[in-house]
This record gives structure tokens, C-alpha cells and sequence, in this order.
């Protein structure tokens, strides 16, 4: 598959993840209406939707029907668009722009902003747990689960935790991997993770798809330092040069440094997927995707 096919494809499933997401966003109405307003804010028109894109290129692998993969997807990205809302707040770091538009706390105000991240979290538990996912209640258990110790403290939350301390905890490469693989690689990890959940996919299927997800966590990671220390502020659609002075791949390996650490993961990842032969192509690809992004 091509870069612009890929490119092409992620357009699609984005605007199927964004319409599916505007139908059960609720509207702003009545007494509510500033909170619900802010969610569709931060929710909608904006983001690759790279998780929920890869929910469904690894549920495919398992010949999954499209409305689960989608319904799994759309909850994961409502739980990402909660974590982007809170972590651009002033008590974190703190942004300007998100997706190319002012921060929801700037959109609103902070309090409201709060809310809707808390709101949207709940709603994409509700997602999983109740009956728009049209799986059986052991998938659907397995799926809460999943996501829930994702974006908990031994996940996403624990890793922001790591990462407001970094400075005071002079972490090392190790430590940094760590950090990324909680912060910013657990949810991705939890998208492989659900399409293998969705797939009932075997335990060696599973094993090289989660590793596959690890590394691609930690690529795309990497991949956010880079473009934070080169990329252009309009392009990447958020505030740039925000990481100086953080614990990153960057900071301790320099550019070239995590250009090659890049590469690693990327061979090590087409390895992994070499058990599913050409059926693992949007997979590879989306690998090349997201180490080369310049956004």
C-alpha cells in the first residue's frame, strides 16, 4: 500500500469515526448546553484518529464486522480527546492550539474544559459497556477492562504523573521508555489490544500484535519529539518547542540519535508482522506513517 493510499484511507475512517461520534455526542441543549458544546469542541473535527484506525486495521486482520471496530474506535478516541483536553490545561503544559484551533480551556474556560474531559471519559466507558457496541458482555467486559487499566495509573495517567516529575527525576533512557510506553503508548497498545479482543484472536497472534502496538506507542512518540523540536506549529495544528528541558528520546539521544532509534522499532515491528504475511500490509504501512509524519 501507498503513503497516499494509506493517507486516503485514514481520511475515510476518520470521517466515519467523526459521524459516528456527532450522533452520540449529546447537543447542546438546556442547562447543559455549555458542557455538551465543549465536548463536541474537543471530540470532533480534528485528529488522524490513528487509535481508532488501528482498532480496525487489527480487528480486519480477524475478519471483524465494521460496526464494532468503529464503535471500540469512536470510544477510544473520546477517551484520547478527554487525556488532550487535561493535559493542555495551565496546571500541565499549559497550550495554546490544539488540532489547529484554540485549547478547549481557552475555547470555554477551565472549569468547563474539566467537565467535558471528565464527561467525555464517561462516555466512552458507557461505549464499551452497554449496547451501541453490539458485542457479547464478555467482550464487552474485556474491551472496559482493557481501557480502563490503559488510561489508568499503571497507564496514561501514571505516565503524565512520571512526566510532570521528570525534571526532579533525572531519568535515563530506560526510564524514558517507560515513561512513553504508560503515557503516550498504553492507549495505542490498548487499540491493538481491542481489534485482537474484537477478533478473538489466538495468544501468538495476540503476543506479536501487542508488541507490535508497544513499539508502534513508542514510535509515535518519538516521532511527536521530533516534530515538537522541528515541525511547524500551523502543520502539526498545536503548540511546538514545548518539550525543552523534558525527559524525551530527544533531549537524551539528540536527533539523530532517536532518527535511529526510529528505524529499530521499525524493523522490529515488520518482523513481527511477518506471521500474517501480506494481510499485515496497512499495518506495516501505517508503521512508515507515523515515523515519517511531518503532522
Amino acid at each position: 500500500m501507498s503513503a497516499r493510499a494509506l493517507e486516503a484511507a485514514l481520511h475515510a475512517h476518520a470521517e466515519a469515526v467523526d459521524a459516528w461520534l456527532e450522533a452520540v455526542l449529546p447537543e447542546p441543549r438546556g442547562h447543559s448546553a455549555p458542557l455538551n458544546a465543549a465536548m463536541r469542541y474537543a471530540a470532533l473535527g480534528g485528529g488522524k484518529r490513528v487509535r481508532a484506525f488501528l482498532v480496525k486495521a487489527v480487528a480486519d486482520l480477524f475478519d471483524v464486522a465494521d460496526e464494532p471496530s468503529l464503535a471500540t474506535g469512536a470510544a477510544l478516541e473520546l477517551l484520547h480527546a478527554y487525556s488532550l483536553i487535561h493535559d493542555d490545561l495551565p496546571a500541565m503544559d499549559d497550550a495554546q492550539t490544539r488540532r489547529g484551533k484554540p485549547a478547549c480551556h481557552l475555547a470555554y474556560d477551565q472549569a468547563t474544559a474539566i467537565l467535558a474531559g471528565d464527561a467525555l471519559q464517561a462516555l466512552a466507558f458507557e461505549i464499551l459497556a452497554g449496547p451501541l457496541l453490539e458485542v457479547d458482555d464478555r467482550t464487552s467486559r474485556a474491551l472496559t477492562l482493557g481501557l480502563a487499566r490503559a488510561a489508568g495509573p499503571a497507564g496514561m495517567c501514571g505516565g503524565q504523573m512520571v512526566d510532570l516529575l521528570a525534571d526532579g527525576l533525572d531519568l535515563d533512557l530506560a526510564g524514558i521508555r517507560e515513561l512513553q510506553a504508560k503515557k503516550t503508548g498504553a492507549l495505542i497498545r490498548f487499540a491493538c489490544e481491542a481489534g485482537c479482543l474484537l477478533g478473538r484472536a489466538g495468544d501468538a497472534d495476540r503476543e506479536a500484535l501487542l508488541d507490535y502496538g508497544d513499539k508502534l506507542g513508542l514510535a509515535f512518540q518519538i516521532s511527536d519529539d521530533l516534530l515538537d523540536v522541528r515541525g511547524d506549529a500551523a502543520a502539526v495544528g498545536k503548540d511546538v518547542g514545548n518539550d525543552a528541558g523534558k525527559a524525551t528520546f530527544v533531549g537524551l539521544l539528540g536527533i539523530a540519535g532517536a532518527e535511529a532509534e526510529l528505524k529499530s522499532l521499525h524493523s522490529k515491528a515488520s518482523t513481527l508482522l511477518d506471521r500474517f504475511a501480506e494481510r499485515a500490509t496497512l499495518l506495516r504501512t501505517l508503521f512508515g506513517f507515523v515515523i515519517d509524519r511531518s503532522y
